[in-house]
């Protein structure tokens, strides 16, 4: 069975490992993720990194948003949802009052 154009599929993250890596020893405390998609690379580092207090997630498709909700439901007391640009970070933070980020995943 094919699948119309216009579905969407959810997108698979790629390079996790390299993601993981990447923040391997460094101790998150608050994190911003620039395109959140579908929340994969966000589950990944917040199953790897249970000490996040605070992960905002940004994306401008709200229906990746809406994918990505569902898939960070286990983390929902931590995870801030922002349908918007990361080019408006400093916006997105000054908003919620955040002095100092731990650790970006920009995309």
């Amino acid at each position: 069975m094919s699948q119309s154009s216009n579905e969407k599929l959810p997108h698979t993250p790629i390079m996790v490992e390299e993601v993981l890596e990447g923040f391997k020893g460094t101790e998150l405390k608050v994190f911003y993720e620039g395109t959140l998609g579908a929340g994969g690379h966000a589950r990944a580092i917040l199953e790897a990194h249970p000490e996040i207090e605070r992960y905002i997630g940004c994306d401008k498709d709200p229906d990746a948003l809406e994918i990505a909700k569902s898939t960070l439901l286990p983390w929902k007391e931590k995870v801030e949802f922002i349908q918007g640009n990361f080019a408006d970070l400093d916006l997105h933070l000054e908003e919620r009052e955040i002095e100092a980020v731990d650790g970006f995943f920009l995309t």
